[in-house]
């Protein structure tokens, strides 16, 4: 923050600054995560927060109902097929930290499972008085000890950070003298019995400026890690380093993944004796070989040449196949599977044992293939079979998964609306490629549907775009401006918004009354790689400009009015939001901005922040600095302006995006007296919360929030 906005906002000159952009700013010792100063502000803040928006009978209510969706034991409990179970994870009001159990797949198809409990970790977090947070599991496919054992990733607190240890899935138990990865960001791979690769903290010099490996090592059994194998050292700017061990019978092979920035990555073949092949695609693609087969995702146009000779272009969003050998052998023959157009995106490709499923997005409307590829008899001549997968549903989101991707030709199926309750299929794949679906789980109906309705819109932004949202609503809405609306939003990283069932929004915000809005602006990717690019780094602002122009035409519809309309985001999308409250202040009646980025002067310094620069920019330049303080809401606040109410949530433990954000921009607005709630949970990593309770708590804040200031 410039000394200069630090004055107007407080009144009180700004220290001198030598260049550190922490020494001019007013709230830098909030960065402190643990620091007794900056606790003692947060826990001021909570108790205010206690005192006010959770004192009410109303948001006891509304805990209560949120809390019952969370720990209900009639939720589909999704499972992983491991050998001959199927296991899963659990959370419910007796188990609130959650046990890791499984079961078979006869018993899963039955209305109440048979399940084996295979680690409890609350009974761990006793034992061992720690607040274990479980952060997953990888278990042994091959050789004398398959599916016998695995490595179990648990978090204090749930923050990024981790720690890795053998367990006996015969036993049930950590396995004495074990595999044990000390805590830090990265995890492990397994090559065989005796064998990881890992990628973690190997000490000083070891890890990127992002706070992610930058080696991988081969670690044999009874060997200190110090002691692992070098496989491969990344440079010192790059992101992260990772090696991977692929198990696929007949096709067994070990890879390194390099990542130099987000959307720069290099995927090598690693020999037997240590020699690395880079598969020789754009820096900007994602590269997969599954069998025989290389897959290409492109993010940007690609024209292949050689020597004198230019090849063709294939365009950004393209999925491109072509089989690996031929590939190594210099062929770039690739035929194309995906070929995007101005309304689809490629979402999905997933494998099973003999065909491949795409998953496209037309108008963020899900559309599934099968895709049968040619068999080896065939050569490179043979093209790839499509069938439609008629399994699917005709609207809502629908997202496919392997069963088993190198025995079984099925897919776990979750379909999914606003308004319909999960359901979770078994779809058997023919020959042919026909789909046929079993419906084996169906989630329970939280909140009573009838009379809502969903739409959707399209919004004009600044520049002309054709941008949509998904509107939730009464069906008898009366269209006078009065409707309780809350405007959700992320734009960001590629990643795309679809219909999804929330029994704790449905409960606490649309069986109320409340419109639910969804939109689908740039940054996303709802429409492939080019709708992600249009709002990066000096175009950020055009992901605003979508926002509110969403929040306009809900407006000019009648569906609600500025005073009534509420915005919600997380992560990126409290960024969104935050800006949304600095810049556009006027169309909204209330904003929650959770585990928020909103100082783009320091966030490349702090935490994971620096990863993020290929999406924002980097601020020690001055160049980008130029265009990244125009969407920095802590430099944008101003103190004689008047902004909507404000709800900041963030978690102690988030080491993703640092809590230092929301600290110091709910203290630079309380300073200048304007209407701040502030509430951070001391655990919970980016998430916010490491329990049901916790994520209760947290949600019934925002619902609360929301329904006082509007409506």
């Amino acid at each position: 923050m410039t000394s200069d906005a630090i004055e107007t906002a407080t009144g009180t000159p700004a220290p001198a600054t030598a260049g550190d952009p922490a020494a001019a700013d007013r709230y830098a010792w909030l960065e402190d995560v643990e620091g007794d100063d900056a606790l003692g502000w947060v826990r001021e803040r909570n108790a205010e927060t206690d005192g006010s928006l959770a004192a009410s009978d109303d948001f006891a209510a509304t805990k209560a109902g949120i809390l019952g969706v969370l720990d209900s034991t009639d939720k589909i409990p999704e499972v992983a097929k491991v050998g001959e179970h199927y296991y899963n994870f659990w959370r419910d009001a007796d188990q609130e930290r959650g046990i890791w159990r499984r079961t078979t797949l006869d018993s899963y198809r039955s209305d109440d499972p048979e399940w084996e409990v295979v680690l409890d970790v609350d009974a761990l977090n006793e034992t061992e008085g720690e607040n274990w947070v479980w952060h997953g599991a990888s278990v042994l496919r091959t050789g004398p000890l398959a599916f016998r054992r695995a490595i179990v990733d648990l978090s204090r607190g749930g923050a990024d950070a981790d720690v890795s240890r053998e367990f006996d899935l015969g036993a049930l138990a950590f396995v004495d003298g074990g595999f044990h990865r000390p805590e830090a960001k990265g995890g492990i791979s397994w090559i065989d019995e005796d064998t990881l690769f890992v990628f973690t903290d190997f000490g000083p010099g070891t890890m990127t400026p992002s706070g992610y490996p930058r080696l991988a090592k081969r670690w044999r059994r009874g060997q200190d890690l110090a002691d692992a194998e070098l496989v491969y050292e990344g440079a010192s700017e790059d992101m992260y380093i990772a090696a991977f061990h692929d198990r696929t019978p007949g096709f067994e092979r070990d890879w390194v993944s390099r990542t130099i920035a987000f959307y720069d990555d290099e995927l090598y073949l690693l020999g037997a004796d240590g020699e690395l092949t880079k598969v020789d695609v754009p820096n900007s693609a994602m590269a997969g070989v599954k069998r025989e087969w290389l897959l290409v995702e492109l993010r940007e146009d690609w024209t292949l040449e050689g020597g004198d000779a230019v090849g063709p272009t294939f365009d950004a969003g393209s999925l491109l196949a072509i089989r690996f050998e031929d590939f190594l052998s210099g062929s770039r023959a690739f035929e194309v599977l995906v070929e995007p157009t101005p309304t689809t995106a490629l979402v999905g490709a997933t494998w099973t044992a003999s065909h491949l499923v795409v998953n496209v997005l037309d108008d963020v409307k899900n559309r599934l293939e099968v895709l049968t590829p040619p068999s080896a008899a065939s050569g490179a001549g043979g093209t790839w079979a499509r069938t439609p997968f008629t399994a699917a549903p005709d609207f809502g989101t629908v997202e496919v998964s392997a069963v088993d991707d190198d025995e079984l030709d099925q897919v776990w199926m979750v379909a999914t609306d606003y308004l319909t309750p999960t359901t979770l299929s078994l779809v058997e794949i023919g020959p042919d490629g026909a789909s046929r679906a079993e419906q084996l789980k169906h989630q329970p109906t939280f909140f009573d549907p009838d009379g809502r309705v969903i739409e959707q819109h399209f919004a004009a932004s600044d520049d002309g775009t054709r941008v949509p949202y998904f509107v939730v609503r009464p069906a008898d809405l009366a269209f006078d401006g009065t409707a309780p609306t809350l405007l959700y939003g992320y734009g960001g990283f590629e990643i795309s918004l679809t219909p999804a069932y929330s029994g704790t929004l449905g409960r606490s915000w649309i069986s109320r009354g409340g419109v639910y809005v969804v939109a689908n602006i740039r940054g996303g990717g709802e429409y492939g790689p080019t709708w992600h690019q249009a709002a990066l780094k000096e175009k950020r602002h055009k992901a605003y400009q979508d926002f509110a122009a969403v929040a306009r035409d809900l407006v000019a519809r009648g569906i609600t009015s500025p005073a009534r309309l509420g915005i919600q985001g997380g992560s990126n999308g409290g960024l969104l939001t935050g800006n949304m409250l600095t810049q556009y202040p006027e169309l909204f009646g209330a904003v929650v901005v959770q585990v928020p980025l909103l100082d783009m002067k320091r966030y490349s310094h702090l935490l994971a922040g620096a990863s993020w620069m290929a999406e924002y920019g980097d601020p020690d330049d001055d160049e980008q600095w130029a265009f990244l303080r125009t969407f920095s809401p802590y430099h944008l606040f101003d103190a004689e302006r008047t902004y909507p109410p404000v709800l900041f949530t963030t978690s102690t433990r988030d080491d993703r995006v640092h809590p230092g954000h929301a600290r110091k921009m709910a203290a630079l607005m309380l300073a200048a007296g304007k209407d701040v709630t502030y509430w951070e949970n001391v655990e919970g990593g980016h998430g916010g919360a490491a329990t049901n309770a916790q994520a209760a708590h947290m949600a019934a804040l925002a619902y609360r929030f929301l329904w006082e200031r509007l409506a």
